[in-house]
This record gives C-alpha cells, structure tokens and sequence, in this order.
C-alpha cells in the first residue's frame, strides 16, 4: 500500500538549480535506500530535465534504486543478498505496528536499528573502499553532493572531495539534525519519538516530554559510533557523524505542518513541503522514523 504526499517539486529545483547559476552543474548524489530514494528520485528526474548532470552512487543490492536515463548509475558491491536487506527491513517497521509501553517499544526498536545499521554501515565500508569508484569521484569534479544525513555516508564522502552538501531529509535518528544545526526545540511543544504526545502538553506531560530523550542518547551512540570510527579511518583524521552534519550548507527538509507539529527552524533549513513518500504503510508512527 502506497501513500505519496506532495508539494511542489519545482520549488525544490528551484533551489538546486542555483548550482550553476545560468550554467548547468554537475551533482554527485549519495540516496539512501526505500521511502527515501522515491521522494529523491523525483527531483533527480526534474534537474535532469532542467539540464543538469547526476551521478547517483549505490550499492548493487537495494530495495527500490534502479538505473536510469535521467543519470548516471554508479554501483559498488556489497556483502549481502536483497532478501537479507529486505528481512530486516521487514522487521524494523514491523515494530512500528506493536502496542506497549515506551521501554518495550525502544528496545524492540534498538534490536531492529542494531540489525540494520550492520547492514549500512558494511555497505557504507564497502563504497569508501572501493578505490576505483572513489578515483573516479575525485576525478569527475563535481559542483556538490545531495545526500540523505539518515545515513552520514554521503556527508563522510563531501568531507573528503571537499565539496559543499546538500541534506534531502525527513529526519535523523535521536534528533542529531537539530543538534547539527543548532536549531532549537523546546520538550514544551516540540514531542518527542514514541511518546505518543502533541503540541499541546501539560506541565508533567513536558516532564515526560523531557525525559523521554534521554534514552536517545545511548541510541545515537550506538547507531552513528560505527560510522564515525568508519570516517575517522577513511578521512585519517579524528571526526564524529555530529562534525559532518554541522558542515551541511542546505537542509531542505520535507516537511508538511500539516502533518508534522510546528517547529523551529534555522535559516539554512528550507521546508521544502510534503514530498514523501512511503511504500510500506501509512501509520503514523513509521512517518515519525523515515
């Protein structure tokens, strides 16, 4: 069952297309896989069509990331089979269905997030060592990069061609998009993941808003420590994730309020509406994780 959300796409082209100004550009882009890459696929399709040229760099396994005449592919191989990927991701949304109380839920979700982030993190490995396509991005002198933060691989490769980035998100695991842009979000109207609350708290449902973040803690070093020893070693030098998101030029995030409570926002943060798209189910609570 599908559900597509959209605003207008040529607002988001409008955007990119100051790339090159009067002139063409060159875009190097790094999607994440799923629901993400259909929201992405669409604008890649428009700049195509406005004259640009785009390099998309994936794995050979993925769910929904196909070649295209509207790009060019560039694939590298990775150590695991489509119905391994496909399992896990079978599971980690299946979780978003499950009735119980916060704990029990963010501990089924941590167990689901530690299988799938192996997975990314060995195909984000996987990319940074193949030192043919990495000569061939050095080499091809692109303008910039447009990634998806869910996964920081993208963010690890501008940081090494040294070129600006773009974000194309909904959101990054444990809330690590605001603390990466400094942008605020008060527990008194902001809610927190799992906590089932809305704009409107009381004063212990704001306690509860405030407390509930603290396990995120301990998921956001689980979930980005891989990736952050992983561009420590490729970039040879000490960095973490929060250090290359904080390098992000652009976030245009898709973001509907209509859907999603209203929220501060930091001036290189564009809302770009509601292009989203979701192909494994419309309950709420998996909007909330892509």
């Amino acid at each position: 069952m599908g559900l597509e959300l959209r605003a207008s796409p040529p607002a988001v082209v409008l955007l990119l297309s100051l790339l090159g100004l009067a002139a063409a550009g060159k875009l190097l882009v790094v999607p994440v896989d799923g629901s993400h890459w259909l929201s992405m696929r669409e604008v890649l399709d428009i700049l195509r069509q406005k004259g640009h040229e785009v390099v998309v760099v994936a794995p050979e396994v993925s769910l929904h990331i196909k070649p295209s005449k509207n790009f060019v592919m560039k694939m590298y191989s990775v150590p695991y089979t489509k119905e391994e990927m496909e399992k896990d991701f079978k599971a980690f949304f299946q979780v978003s269905f499950e009735e119980g109380s916060f704990f029990e839920r963010f501990f089924k979700v941590f167990e689901s997030m530690k299988r799938i982030t192996k997975l990314e993190v060995s195909s984000c490995e996987h990319l940074l060592q193949n030192k043919e396509l990495i000569r061939y991005l050095e080499e091809s002198k692109s303008d910039a990069v447009l990634t998806d933060p869910f996964l920081p691989c993208g963010a690890i490769l501008a940081e090494h061609l040294s070129l600006p980035s773009m974000y194309f998100l909904r959101g990054v695991p444990c809330g690590l998009d605001f603390e990466a842009t400094r942008c605020p979000r008060p527990p008194s109207y902001v809610p927190r993941i799992l906590t089932d609350l809305t704009d409107r708290m009381t004063f212990l449902q704001r306690v509860k808003n405030l407390l509930f973040d603290i396990p995120n803690i301990f998921l956001c070093d689980f979930v980005f420590q891989s990736y952050s020893k992983l561009a420590s070693e490729f970039l040879r030098r000490e960095v973490t994730v929060l250090d290359l998101l904080r390098k992000g030029s652009v976030w245009l995030l898709r973001l509907e309020f209509v859907l999603d409570y209203p929220r501060p926002l930091m001036p290189n943060i564009i809302p770009i509406g509601g292009v989203n798209s979701c192909d494994y189910s419309t309950h709420p609570q998996v909007w909330r994780w892509l």
